[in-house]
């Protein structure tokens, strides 16, 4: 439990480092992050103020489709907020094109990593996830249509708000699942009952 305690956290704070990393990078970020640097652009927030309130408020629509958080789902509503505000805070602003697309990419590697860890460590479905699993569950429609329909969504709208779209978004979209796929069973704990942790109960 301390190990799977400790990979939880650590999965959470490197993705907040990621979305730092997205920040410096501006080269495009991946669709919930266009969504949180368009509010935050928008209401002159910090985004890691943004990414909380996001998450606080995607839980409240976890209620009408009975779903329940565990500790990872909590978990993640805070602790990626905060991390992604201390990276930011320490990572240095760059200018360089070379410099910012080392970022970038070192940015989609690190949020497939810490993303395979808090996946693995078994602690239930991020906000935004279980948003998706509850819908599925409830309308009959199938994962990959309200996974489509809500990233568009968020997208569509952080992009309007003036969110960081570009090359970034693109690469995300397309390397992410792969490497998660990698990382994944590097960090996968046994359930109670044998099984490994599935990839859906993502954050």
């Amino acid at each position: 439990m301390l190990r799977r305690l400790l990979q939880l956290y650590v999965g959470l704070g490197l993705y907040g480092l990621s979305t730092a990393m997205f920040v410096r990078a501006d080269l495009g970020a991946d669709p919930w992050n266009v969504f949180h640097l368009g509010v935050a652009k928008l209401l002159s927030m910090d985004i890691g103020t943004v990414i909380i309130l996001t998450g606080a408020l995607v839980l409240l629509l976890w209620i009408p489709l009975r779903q329940w958080p565990g500790l990872g789902t909590l978990s993640n509503v805070i602790v990626i907020g905060l991390a992604a505000d201390e990276a930011l805070s320490l990572l240095p602003a760059m200018s360089a094109l070379t410099a910012r697309g080392v970022m970038l990419a070192a940015a989609i590697g690190v949020n497939a990593l810490a993303t395979g860890m808090y996946i693995g460590a078994g602690f239930g479905a991020g906000p935004r996830d279980g948003l998706m699993t509850g819908i599925n569950a409830r309308t009959g429609w199938s994962v990959r249509r309200v996974r489509t329909a809500i990233e568009l969504a968020v997208l569509l709208t952080g992009c309007a708000l003036g969110g960081t779209f570009g090359v970034g978004t693109v690469l995300y979209a397309l390397a992410i699942g792969p490497l998660i796929q990698l990382c994944l069973p590097w960090f996968r704990y046994p359930s109670r009952r044998g099984a490994a942790v599935r990839p859906e109960e993502a954050a």
